[in-house]
């Protein structure tokens, strides 16, 4: 891609080209690049968020994760709750816990038998 491209990719998507937000999401996931998905999920662009999601839960960025969940995004939510309990992060279960996710409250509770 050439940084022509790429403006012009970019202007077209601030003007409000979806399909330019799209191209810039999913070329951002190509290259692992956090922070322009970062930027376009938000600004809103769903298509970003779920590659965002994606690319965090491969990496095991549970930080990103969090941000994510905190603001509301059930995927996010989802994937942290995974994440926090392959790792056996009893914190982070009980703090989704507290904050009312019956799923992550399920999990700390396995989690803690388990330990038994």
């Amino acid at each position: 891609m050439t940084e022509t491209f790429m403006a012009d990719l970019r202007a077209r998507a601030e003007n409000g080209d979806e399909e330019a937000v799209d191209e810039l999401a999913e070329l951002a996931a190509e290259r692992g690049d956090m922070a322009e998905l970062r930027r376009l999920a938000d600004r809103g662009s769903a298509t970003a968020t779920d590659q965002l999601i994606e690319l965090a839960g491969e990496r095991g960025d549970m930080d990103e994760l969090r941000r994510l969940a905190d603001r509301g995004n059930a995927t996010a939510t989802d994937q942290l709750i995974e994440l926090a309990s392959e790792s056996g992060d009893a914190n982070e279960l009980r703090r989704l816990a507290d904050k009312g996710n019956a799923t992550a409250a399920d999990q700390l509770m396995q989690l803690e038998l388990d330990d038994e």
